[in-house]
């Protein structure tokens, strides 16, 4: 889970790093009376979870209450490579005197963490580390010792800090590993770390990735959870505890196995270059159980999308034998009733596969077509998804 600015501000404030203050404001009028609060210079920075904000003009320095809201007022709205502005943060102003970049993350290629330094912050760090990769440090970190005082002064003596910010800096770079740590995050960056004019070493924009699958650990994370921008049908599958992903497309997906849907994706995409272009509306892993009421929730997330205009399942019976996916889909359709009102191109393979198409064959639903192989089903899927248009 990506966190907004404001969030990472507010992690790295609970656990010692030093920040600026910061208001989040949904309208003008806040954004003014937040301006007012934080008193003297502020900067207005749009909230989205995507980088070159500045660029876009979403990020303005206001040296008055009325230029915030002014300034708010532009950038409520705005359209920064896709992403919809809905809030800003009214941040203090800073005396910038130099701007230096850190970040740790998951290396899931090495299966190790990662440290990277640099100097020179402020810019894209992916352009710095093409064009000068000799500026940005790369120091890897045992899980096991993390970023204790003498790895945090291995990381600035590589980055090249001067003597003097050495020990301000590794300090500050000790309290991120802590927000890395004890948040479960797989990816915590600072860019601009900045040295304002009084000597200070302040985190002045963060960004932090949650890892999801530490959710249970941490309950107070479900607040951080932008549920504005969330898709209504991925928040649904997400409660029902499935692997949903939707897609631009008309074809439903079902299928037991992360790499069976991928496989049925693909299948699909080259299937629907035949009939009108149609492509997969979703990825939908519905793992090992295929119960009636886990099939009937899969469904019911698909069909429930109005892009959908035919659903594959492709299964492979394996720890969950054929027989129990056909009275799963069975049992789902019943349940679903008149909400079932799309063609289903059923594909069995595997444990018990003689007996699962049995099932389905006897129980004649008129929305089902069976498929001998996974081309077979795919090509169908495709052909009733495109004649559906």
């Amino acid at each position: 889970m990506d966190l907004f600015e404001y969030q990472a501000r507010d992690l790295f404030e609970a656990h010692g790093v030093p920040v600026l203050a910061g208001i989040v404001a949904h309208t003008p009028e806040e954004a003014k009376a937040a301006a007012e609060k934080i008193g003297g210079v502020t900067v207005v920075k749009a909230q989205v979870k995507v980088g070159g904000r500045g660029k876009a003009g979403g990020v303005k320095v206001a040296k008055s209450p009325d230029e915030a809201f002014e300034y708010a007022q532009n950038i409520l709205g705005m359209d920064i490579k896709g992403h919809t502005v809905k809030k800003v943060m009214i941040a203090a102003g800073a005396s910038i005197e130099e701007e230096y970049y850190f970040s740790v993350l998951l290396d899931r290629s090495n299966r190790n963490y990662l440290a990277m330094c640099s100097v020179e912050g402020g810019m894209e760090i992916e352009q710095l580390a093409v064009e000068r990769p000799e500026a940005l440090a790369k120091i890897p970190v045992d899980p096991g010792t993390g970023i204790d005082a003498a790895k945090a002064a291995e990381i600035v003596d590589a980055a090249g800090f001067e003597p003097e910010l050495r020990e301000k800096v590794a300090g500050v770079i000790v309290k991120l590993w802590d927000v890395f740590k004890d948040e479960d995050a797989t990816l915590v960056e600072v860019n601009p770390l900045v040295k304002t004019g009084s000597g200070e070493i302040i985190a002045l924009d963060g960004k932090v990735s949650l890892d999801e699958n530490a959710a249970i650990r941490h309950p107070e994370h479900e607040e951080l959870a932008d549920k504005e921008s969330e898709d209504p049908l991925e928040a649904k599958a997400k409660a029902l505890d499935l692997n949903y992903v939707k897609l631009d497309g008309e074809v439903g997906i079902i299928g037991n196995g992360a790499g069976l849907v991928m496989s049925t994706l693909d299948v699909v995409a080259y299937a629907g270059e035949k009939h009108g272009n149609v492509k997969p509306a979703n990825f939908l892993d519905i793992g090992g159980g295929a119960s009636a009421e886990v099939m009937a929730n899969g469904l019911s997330i698909i069909l429930g999308d109005e892009q959908v205009k035919s659903v594959f399942v492709n299964v492979f019976g394996g720890i969950t034998a054929c027989d129990a996916v056909a009275n799963g889909i069975v049992g789902a359709l019943g349940k679903l009733g008149d909400s079932a009102n799309k063609p289903l191109v059923v594909r069995l393979d595997g444990n018990n596969v003689d007996e699962g198409r049995r099932i389905l064959h006897e129980a004649n639903h008129p929305l089902v077509t069976l498929a001998e192989n996974m081309d077979q089903g795919a090509d169908k899927a495709a052909e009733l998804a495109n004649a559906a248009k």
